[in-house]
């Protein structure tokens, strides 16, 4: 017979909750290294560049960008 590890249902559970910590945790750190190194990337870009895409003039109204604030518009 083996001996097996048995481990009750609350620790289980709060291992599995730490383990989604510990993986939020390390997505975190990557998404913030990735912002720094883009912000970098921008202070090292010539100064008269912008970096912001160029937006085209919109002439009417059927061409209209929906609204940021409004998820879905009719």
């Amino acid at each position: 017979m083996t001996n097996r590890v048995s481990y009750a249902p609350q620790d289980f559970q709060k291992m599995c909750k730490q383990a989604e910590r510990d993986h939020e945790s390390k997505k975190l750190v990557e998404l913030i290294e990735r912002v720094k190194r883009q912000i970098a990337a921008r202070q090292d870009m010539v100064p008269g560049e912008s970096a912001k895409r160029p937006v085209s003039a919109i002439t009417t109204d059927s061409s209209r960008l929906p609204s940021r604030t409004v998820p879905f518009e009719r």
